[in-house]
């Protein structure tokens, strides 16, 4: 898997998947800004693609300690999960670890109680989105 980048599995289509993920992360009070059906806009486009799907979300209270230790962390927020079918068919969902992003843009440890805080929120969205 590419550099800083969690993955689950997950026992739903992607489809479903995404719909729980977003479910989650509503009920915590943050705000889904968009979902992006990647494997639709390929085949309307007259392409082939396995399901795959994207959610971009967020709170600020989350990011904005991040963006504040750190303001190009901003190309990272808000928060994104993608979910797909690999070649295997096994449907995974992936988002990047925030202590990834905190590195990536050198945030240090301002932002290091947020960043805490977002990886256990993904970790606990995602086992709500995956797990049967």
């Amino acid at each position: 898997m590419p550099d800083g980048l969690v993955t689950h599995p997950s026992a739903h289509s992607v489809a479903e998947t995404m719909d729980r993920l977003a479910a989650a992360v509503v009920a915590r009070g943050m705000t889904v800004f968009v979902r992006v059906d990647h494997g639709t806009a390929a085949t309307e486009a007259g392409m082939d693609l396995r399901p795959t799907e994207l959610l971009v979300f967020g709170q600020a209270k989350g990011g904005t300690p991040l963006m504040q230790a750190s303001q190009t962390a901003g190309i990272d927020l808000p928060l994104k999960a993608l979910c797909w079918a690999d070649e295997a068919g096994v449907v995974r969902l992936g988002y990047n670890d925030p202590l990834w992003i905190a590195r990536r843009h050198d945030a240090g440890d301002a932002a290091a109680a947020s960043v805490r805080a977002m990886g256990a929120m993904l970790e606990a969205v995602s086992g709500e989105a995956c797990r049967p």
